[in-house]
């Protein structure tokens, strides 16, 4: 099956990119920058890589932006992604940027847009990767600071797709940014937001009903809720799911035990996705295999991962067609 995961065509919907800053990069950015981080070595970065929740990985997480400062290392970060999924076979990538993680220790909005763009351009171009970039809120920072970052994007919203919701679920429910969703929405961004995750379901309600979303971030939690599924089942409202993200994040004890193949028998749209996979312990072909072996998942249902996958990207039809055209040319021949 391995062999089939490495090969199967793939579309990655849920990645923050400051997620997949590997601990080598870290450190020849914090050299390149003169920036003092707490680890002496890659191997004590990787070590530290132990969280027993979201608060603890997003402690060290907003720790390794800092070397982070310049449009060369937006770039250098993205294109450092881009080529290891294309080496994966990911042909289109729906890619989260944090701004506020940024502009609060005075880089520039345009700086980070600027160099994250240049290398999707150039992922396009040279590695046959199609992109489309969302930018999050940090739901523990308040309304205010969001409807700042909206009017710093407003301008470049031929470049930024869509805004999201992420960080502290517990305590900060997507209803604190009802308004600035909603101004989104009137400026033409598509809506995303994580809920679900560690946050109880009625946090995906808030997200459907008072964000209204095209897309759930996670979704986990939403199973607790017989009625949500429905919902969700109803509405073909996507899941973007992270294996191995839920694993490392103690949102369950063991790969084993992970909803993926419930939430498709029950008819859920659900995809699998990395998150943040510098931290969390591989990318999609590690997480497509990770769920494959513990659940004894068919070719057939990764399949339907891929196809759910594409169906939820914000591809135009064309781009869609493009896609199924892909995966049922390689299902004739590999399955």
């Amino acid at each position: 099956m391995d062999a089939f995961i490495d090969g199967l065509p793939k579309v990655e919907l849920h990645l923050h990119i400051e997620g997949s800053l590997e601990p080598e990069l870290m450190f020849a950015l914090a050299q390149r920058n003169k920036v003092d981080i707490p680890f002496k070595s890659v191997e004590e970065v990787r070590a530290a890589y132990d969280f027993s929740n979201l608060q603890d990985f997003l402690d060290i997480y907003y720790q390794g932006m800092n070397v982070l400062q310049t449009e060369q290392d937006f770039y250098d970060l993205t294109w450092a992604y881009l080529q290891r999924i294309a080496a994966q076979n990911v042909l289109h990538t729906e890619i989260f940027f944090d701004p506020q993680g940024h502009t609060e220790r005075g880089i520039k909005f345009e700086t980070v847009l600027d160099g994250i763009t240049r290398a999707l351009d150039d992922g396009r171009k040279k590695l046959g990767v199609s992109s489309f970039l969302f930018m999050c809120f940090l739901r523990h920072l308040p309304e205010d600071a969001a409807f700042e970052t909206l009017h710093q994007a407003i301008p470049y919203k031929h470049r930024i797709l869509g805004v999201g919701l992420d960080s502290s679920e517990k305590g900060h429910p997507p209803s604190k940014f009802e308004r600035v969703f909603a101004e989104a929405r009137e400026n033409g961004f598509l809506i995303v937001a994580h809920a679900g995750e560690e946050g109880p379901p009625e946090y995906v309600w808030e997200a459907l009903d008072q964000l209204k979303v095209n897309r759930i971030d996670h979704g986990n939690r939403s199973l607790e809720d017989g009625k949500l599924v429905d919902r969700l089942v109803k509405d073909a409202m996507p899941l973007t799911v992270c294996p191995l993200s839920n694993l490392k994040l103690c949102v369950i004890k063991d790969i084993h035990e992970h909803p993926l193949k419930k939430m498709l028998a029950l008819g859920l749209k659900a995809t699998v996705n990395s998150d943040d996979p510098a931290y969390f312990g591989g990318y999609m072909n590690e997480n497509f295999r990770a769920v494959t072996h513990a659940l004894n998942l068919t070719k057939q249902e990764l399949a339907t991962i891929t196809k759910n996958s594409i169906e939820a990207s914000f591809l135009d039809k064309n781009g869609k067609a493009d896609l199924h055209k892909k995966l049922d040319d390689y299902m004739k021949t590999a399955a």
